[in-house]
């Protein structure tokens, strides 16, 4: 796809790439070189290295001399490990906000939320991406925690959602991203054990059906 100017170029690029990355489209072990993603994308070499070396500070990639770069890889172990403490961390924090929320903050989730039901039914996976690490930031930030936040945003990074093409291609992307919806909603009725229970199914999806690894 080509980049079009709405964020720096250095910006863009490294969206585009994060996104292929977490939904596993740029696999571990494979080697990718800058001149030809600045290619593909119609920019100049400069944003495409300048992104490369800010995924590589985030634990992403590994920047392989005079060729590219190397996705970093995460094992079935690591990912549980990542799920697990994702759990521990966002359940409880969630959960609390329930009932104790004003009407602006729940329009402002609502209005994310649907965001990432949009970018699902148009099948723009790095739009989805993007709305969807919004939304959990916006939600985890209710709580009162930046480190927490910040914490969380890392965890995510980590992921690598190999199974996320697929749910585009059969349409349950959509019935995912309605989860988030039915969060915000669960949140405003004040049912602190639902929304824990839909907080803990939610991630559960995120690594048994989303990271699940694609032949």
């Amino acid at each position: 796809m080509k980049i079009t100017p709405r964020m720096t170029l250095r910006e863009e690029v490294a969206r585009s790439l994060r996104a292929g990355i977490i939904s596993g489209s740029l696999r571990p072990g494979a080697v990718y070189s800058a001149p030809v993603l600045a290619t593909q994308y119609g920019v100049s070499l400069t944003p495409v290295r300048e992104a490369i070396l800010d995924l590589a500070k985030e634990g992403l990639i590994s920047i392989v001399k005079n060729k590219g770069f190397r996705v970093s890889g995460l094992s079935e172990a690591e990912l549980d490990q990542v799920t697990q403490i994702r759990t521990l961390l966002e359940v409880p924090v969630v959960s609390a906000l329930a009932g104790n929320l004003t009407q602006a903050q729940l329009t402002g989730l609502r209005s994310k939320a649907e965001a990432i039901v949009s970018a699902a039914q148009a099948a723009d996976i790095p739009t989805y991406l993007e709305a969807d690490a919004v939304f959990h930031r916006e939600l985890l930030s209710l709580g009162g925690n930046p480190m927490l936040v910040d914490l969380v945003g890392d965890l995510r990074n980590r992921t690598r959602l190999y199974g996320l093409g697929t749910l585009v291609h059969s349409g349950q992307l959509v019935a995912s991203a309605a989860e988030h919806t039915e969060l915000v909603s669960l949140i405003a009725q004040g049912d602190a054990d639902a929304v824990a229970a839909l907080m803990r199914e939610h991630l559960g999806h995120v690594r048994t059906i989303w990271a699940a690894p694609t032949s």
